[in-house]
């Protein structure tokens, strides 16, 4: 089984280095990080008083394996979910913040289980996930995954100038979906049709 770092280490190398796309809600962002988490965390990188873009192209890659390992991955407690969720779990709060827990926490409500949708990861969402993982983790894990697309297409179907994470401009499976495949069993990957299916009336 892969460590926490290994799998931040691999959320990182998604992620890829700086960037700045005035479409993304995030803002300025390098590795994975965004303006507004080191703004939270008092990253001053360059030490001149303000946390800014500048601070954000000074960030190590290191620096962001240790932010997603403390920040995105022990204070939310993705410990406590059933082995087989958590690497998928962490990718998507580090993409999504508390939406990965509510995504998770409404997919247990859909299973039957009593569970509040708000974003915590406390002992209602532990015991339910705990329960829906048995007696085989990875089918939670996969009708996680496949929630987690359909969030990620959802998003798209209301927002258009985030279709370009969806889909690519060659008009193939965009990063937000590969992402969420990466997760996925095999047999759940969306065929080139049924993908070309899902966003026929996108623009």
């Amino acid at each position: 089984m892969q460590t926490v770092r290994q799998i931040a280490e691999e959320i990182v190398r998604r992620e890829g280095g700086f960037v700045d796309d005035p479409d993304d809600p995030g803002g300025a962002t390098n590795f994975g990080v965004t303006i507004h988490t080191m703004r939270r965390l008092g990253l001053d990188l360059t030490r001149d008083g303000v946390v800014d873009v500048a601070d954000v192209r000074a960030l190590s890659r290191v620096r962001a394996v240790d932010i997603f390992v403390q920040h995105y991955f022990e204070k939310p407690r993705i410990a406590a979910l059933p082995e087989a969720l958590q690497a998928s779990v962490f990718d998507m709060y580090v993409n999504a913040g508390a939406q990965a827990v509510r995504i998770l926490q409404s997919l247990l409500v859909k299973m039957g289980f009593a569970v509040v949708v708000d974003g915590v990861i406390g002992p209602q969402t532990i015991g339910a996930s705990q329960d829906a993982a048995r007696p085989n983790p990875v089918q939670l894990r996969d009708a996680y995954g496949v929630a987690r697309r359909n969030f990620y297409f959802r998003l798209a179907d209301r927002r258009p100038a985030s279709r370009k994470y969806a889909r690519t401009r060659a008009g193939g499976k965009g990063g937000w979906i590969r992402r969420a495949e990466e997760f996925l069993s095999d047999r759940y990957h969306l065929s080139d049709e049924a993908f070309q299916t899902r966003v026929a009336g996108w623009v």
